[in-house]
Parts: structure tokens; C-alpha cells; sequence
């Protein structure tokens, strides 16, 4: 049982992305904090800890003062703080525990979405404590998200790593992939990162020749995802196959193959890209 949608009007309402944030969270800079109680995103690795109100998940309200809370702007009206809980010595056991991860979360998506939020964010601050150019301590800029070096007077913003996904079709058919790690029998779309001097759309080429041998061209853009696992964007694609015969890179993937369209194996989640894509091609043929 899920709480997310079934159906999703654009890709921009799939979880994860600013939109299914819209009118619940003012984000601000740490800078800005008011200090006093507040709403709490409290971040275990990839889970969640929520409390439960006439059935319903809600962000934690307490005074965070003795946490080490990074101010994230008003949730509700009300200032909201996150909480990395990785090096607690025990979570509180009077809270929900939910995973992000989940195919099916129990989370509605504002608070998954705010939860990815909260993963990335902690994810970057980790990795630019320490300035690139000198060594030198960083700290949170006032209003705005980013960090200086007090030392070098350098300053970072949030990286995010661009990815092209994508579907290649044929009359009647669509290439799907697999990798070993995957749910058993579960295939979806190839994908891979963006290289130095790439379009977006050389990449989704590029990554389907790589990976399956098949030769793709004709790319269009269907839409994108924040994927916050580390720090992903998702840019979805469409393409027409060109030429070729499957050869699959058995160092990325188990298995490529076509697939009919009406004998499909099991697909990715609805709360993806990959599931919105498949989903908005095949009403199309």
C-alpha cells in the first residue's frame, strides 16, 4: 500500500521534485534561521523519522536548539530544521521510521520529497566542509545555499550530477535493460552520466551504443527527475532505434533485450522517471 499518486499530470510532480513541495515549504538559507521550535526533517541514511497524527505522517515540532540542526526555511509557516540522526546512539522510539528508498513508501509525497530534499542537502555538505582550492574549512554562506573559505574567500554551490535516461523504441517494441542488483525479473531504460562536452542528448546515444550495441537517434526530451540518492538529476529521453544487434556490456548489465509491447516484464515504480516515460510512450503508440 502506497500513499503516492497513481498517476502523475507532468514529470515535474513526480516525488522528489520542488513542485510536490509547493505552498508547504519557504526554503531559505541556514543564515536565516529564527531559532525556537520547529518542524524537524530528521534523516537516518535513506530513512525518514516521522511521528503519526489521526493517521497521517507529519514532520516532528520540538525545540532543536541542542541539535545540530541546519535551518531549511518555514514548513507550514513554521521554521523547519533537518537532522542528520546517522551518528545517534539510538533513534527515538517513539517515532515513525519510514525508508525514502521504499518502491511503495508509506510517506505522502511532501514528506518524501522534503526527505530527498534533506539526503541531498546533507550529502553535499559533507563533501564541501573543506575548501577545494585551499584545504581550508568552509562555512554556510547567510542567505543563500552555498559555503566560503574564510581563508581563500572561494565559494561552492550545491553540485549536481547531470544523467540522461532513456527509451529506444522500434514499431512494437522498446529496449529494456537489467542489472544484477535489481528486483528479480525487473528491467528498465538505459542511463548513465553526462561526460565532459556532452550534450544531453550525445549522452543518451552514447550510453545506449555503450551498453547494448544499438545505434539510436531522433532523441526528445520528455521530462526530468531530482533523484536525491546521492545528488542526480534525471533527464528523460525518447529515441528511435537506428541499427544494430543487442551486445550486452556484461560489465553494467545482466541483460538488454526488445520487448513486445504487450508482453512487457515488470517495470520500474510509478514514482520514477524511468515508469513515466514507459508509461507516456506506450500511450502513444
Amino acid at each position: 500500500m502506497t500513499s503516492l499518486p497513481a498517476h502523475y499530470a507532468s514529470p515535474m510532480h513526480l516525488p522528489f521534485n520542488r513542485a510536490c513541495l509547493d505552498g508547504q515549504l519557504l526554503l531559505q538559507g541556514p543564515g536565516d534561521n529564527p531559532g525556537g521550535p520547529g518542524y524537524g526533517v530528521l534523516l537516518h541514511g535513506t530513512r525518514m523519522l516521522t511521528v503519526q497524527s489521526q493517521g497521517n505522517f507529519v514532520l516532528p515540532f520540538e525545540d532543536w536548539s541542542d541539535e545540530s540542526a541546519l535551518y531549511l526555511g518555514r514548513w507550514k509557516g513554521q521554521p523547519c530544521y533537518l537532522i542528520d540522526m546517522d551518528d545517534a546512539t539510538g533513534l527515538p522510539e517513539n517515532l515513525e521510521i519510514c525508508e525514502l528508498l521504499d518502491e511503495n513508501p508509506r510517506l505522502p509525497i511532501d514528506l518524501l520529497s522534503i526527505g530527498g530534499m534533506g539526503r541531498m542537502i546533507l550529502h553535499w555538505q559533507e563533501r564541501s566542509r573543506f575548501c577545494g582550492y585551499c584545504g581550508q574549512p568552509t562555512n554556510w554562506q547567510a542567505s543563500e545555499w552555498g559555503r566560503s573559505c574564510g581563508s581563500c574567500g572561494e565559494h561552492v554551490f550545491p553540485t549536481i550530477h547531470p544523467c540522461a535516461i532513456v527509451l529506444v523504441t522500434r514499431p512494437g517494441e522498446v529496449l529494456l535493460t537489467r542489472k544484477p542488483n535489481w528486483a528479480p525479473k525487473r528491467y528498465s531504460l538505459v542511463a548513465g552520466f553526462q561526460e565532459f562536452a556532452e550534450s544531453l542528448e550525445e549522452t543518451a546515444m552514447r550510453e545506449v551504443a555503450e551498453e547494448t550495441g544499438i545505434i539510436a537517434n531522433n532523441v526528445r526530451y520528455v521530462g526530468s527527475q531530482c533523484w536525491p540518492f546521492p545528488s542526480q538529476v534525471m533527464v528523460g529521453f525518447v529515441a528511435d532505434y537506428v541499427e544494430g544487434e543487442i551486445q550486452v556490456d556484461t560489465t553494467e548489465l545482466a541483460d538488454a533485450r526488445w520487448f513486445p509491447v504487450d508482453a512487457l516484464p515488470e517495470l520500474p515504480p510509478k514514482r520514477s522517471i524511468a515508469r513515466y516515460i514507459l508509461d507516456k510512450a506506450l500511450t502513444l503508440t
